[in-house]
């Protein structure tokens, strides 16, 4: 789900700062831990292993078709540093109550959308190339935070690995990140890759899906790297950081049921129902016709997020 490789964006802006390089060791360190990332991924569909980062623990998943969204730190605690910079690296799950999964993956493979979906975070958007298992697509994103205004135009490149037919998953990541200079003035200009304030220099995000229990789990992992805080404001920023990183994760997931809930709406509105696009369970005709989504309304009211720990990688 590449929308969610927004989410870490707003951590980054916490601060008024000079200018700020990306170094090769920092790039190198991260390159490190996206590969290590990658492969408890694809680890994830190993025997003995939980497909979900819900199943791991009791009460998850309950509390997840309760309406919660639930968002837990991975590294550490959801910040690892390294030489000049920061490692942001955040989990959220949320669950979609009578959504399926070809639904789902048409609202986040809809990037032309994605500046009505995730607006006002996404300012722009659009789609590069699509192949039958990949997309590129460009995001402007932009933050306005505690007197700090900062505007990224970043390009994606995103990766479908179907598993079966009611799992998926999705690895996207940042091929060019850059800033745009004095966003919203007559002489914004933007910066080459690696230039900047450095608030965000990659991104990457890890999206599982599975359809079961009448809907689809969503779990979304996003991975940033941007500057190192400097020592004397650590103490101020700490707490800050996690918190916008939390809420801003909460805000893609909640944007994206959001999504699917209006798309629902607009089809039962025209006569259908989400079951026409597709059985579940193998069935082969489809249940007796319902308004799932205005169900939905009811039995799953919006709830706060709640962090959770997790045990560091």
């Amino acid at each position: 789900m590449r929308l969610l490789i927004l989410l870490v964006g707003v951590v980054f802006l916490t601060l008024p700062a000079p200018a700020a390089e990306l170094s090769a060791e920092t790039l190198s360190l991260w390159d490190r831990y996206i590969e290590a990332a990658d492969r408890q991924a694809h680890d994830r569909l190993r025997a003995g292993r939980h497909f979900l980062w819900a199943d791991e623990a009791p009460g998850r998943v309950q509390r997840l078709r309760a309406g919660e969204i639930l968002i837990a730190p991975v590294a550490g605690s959801g910040i690892r540093r390294v030489p000049r910079g920061l490692i942001h690296h955040w989990l959220g799950a949320i669950f979609l109550p009578g959504a399926t999964l070809p639904e789902v993956l048409a609202i986040t493979h809809d990037y032309e959308r994605y500046k009505q979906i995730y607006y006002p975070k996404v300012m722009d958007s659009q789609l590069l190339s699509r192949e039958e298992h990949s997309q590129k697509y460009t995001l402007l994103f932009v933050n306005n935070l505690l007197f700090v205004s900062a505007a990224l135009r970043n390009q994606y490149e995103s990766r479908d690995f179907p598993v079966d037919s009611t799992r998926w998953y999705q690895i996207s990541h940042t091929t060019s990140v850059q800033e745009v200079e004095s966003y919203g003035r007559p002489h914004q200009r933007l910066l080459p890759p690696g230039k900047g304030r450095g608030f965000l220099w990659r991104l990457e995000s890890i999206a599982r899906y599975e359809q079961r229990d009448g809907g689809v789990y969503m779990e979304l992992e996003a991975l940033g790297l941007s500057r190192d805080i400097p020592v004397s404001l650590r103490w101020l920023t700490r707490s800050l950081v996690s918190r916008l990183s939390r809420s801003t994760l909460e805000a893609t997931l909640r944007q994206t049921r959001d999504e699917a809930m209006a798309r629902c709406h607009n089809l039962t509105r025209r006569g259908h129902t989400p079951w026409q696009f597709g059985p579940r369970n193998g069935e082969k005709e489809p249940p007796p016709r319902k308004l799932v989504c205005w169900n939905l309304e009811r039995s799953h009211p919006w709830r706060p997020a709640r962090l959770l720990p997790i045990e560091p990688r």
